[in-house]
């Protein structure tokens, strides 16, 4: 286990869970915050042992969104919060989206706005049904920078990324998995056993496919361009002759 202050990260044979841990402020995200996640998702990304990592919040939220009381007497320009949460939330969402291992979002709670964004920058997000998830960046005069019009869309489609947008509106971990920003949801009372499922489904596959998912999946293209860099793409796999013995 690593000790830090406002996150929490224990290392449990091949999973890893990242905890963001401030629960009496419903985990808003802060500049210490964004540096220690960093910190730990540098960590797991780099740990050979480490095949799934699972990002996931302490109490009644995943996090609500930034801390706007950590910026201060900061002058909000243009609708930014500003290099002080921008840059380091920016290098988060890219480790979490390019590390060569599965990161799974797990959406115990309210999941708003910048939250939201880290959320659609893991490659599977399961949420509780009583969950509430939303990109209220509108509602407070403010504009993502952390992902949210690239990310969004790619999950939901642009017309229904566009309605969440520009209504602000909350929708729970049940609507979640209808629209498929969610991969699965649960109930709360058994979301961790939900949870816990669904990276035992995904273990036994092999870390060299992940790797090549990971990347081939990452990086969106026209079609044909796509094909092609799917198809000339070369990547290391020295599993195969193992998983395919008992089948030869």
């Amino acid at each position: 286990m690593s000790h830090y202050s406002e996150i929490e990260l224990i290392t449990d044979a091949e999973v890893a869970t990242i905890t963001l841990d401030r629960p009496d402020a419903l985990n808003a995200i802060t500049p210490t915050m964004l540096e220690e996640l960093n910190h730990a998702a540098d960590a797991v990304a780099a740990d050979p042992a480490v095949r799934v990592v699972v990002l996931t919040g302490r109490g009644r939220a995943f996090s609500a969104g930034v801390d706007l009381k950590a910026l201060g007497t900061r002058e909000l320009v243009d609708g930014k919060v500003g290099d002080l949460l921008d840059v380091p939330a920016r290098r988060l969402t890219q480790t979490l989206s390019s590390m060569p291992k599965p990161v799974i979002a797990a959406v115990n709670g309210f999941c708003f706005t910048g939250a939201l964004e880290i959320a659609l920058a893991c490659d599977l997000l399961i949420a509780a049904d009583e969950a509430k998830i939303g990109d209220t960046h509108a509602r407070w005069g403010l504009r993502p920078t952390w992902g949210m019009t690239q990310r969004l869309p790619d999950t939901v489609g642009i017309a229904r990324a566009r309605e969440l947008s520009y209504t602000a509106r909350s929708i729970s971990g049940v609507e979640a998995a209808q629209i498929g920003l969610a991969v699965r949801s649960a109930p709360a009372g058994e979301f961790a056993a939900a949870v816990q499922a669904l990276i035992d489904e995904v273990l036994p596959n092999s870390s060299e496919s992940f790797v090549a998912y990971k990347d081939l999946y990452r990086e969106r293209l026209p079609l044909d361009a796509g094909l092609a860099r799917e198809y000339e793409h070369d990547y290391t796999f020295t599993d195969t002759d193992e998983r395919l013995a008992g089948f030869r």
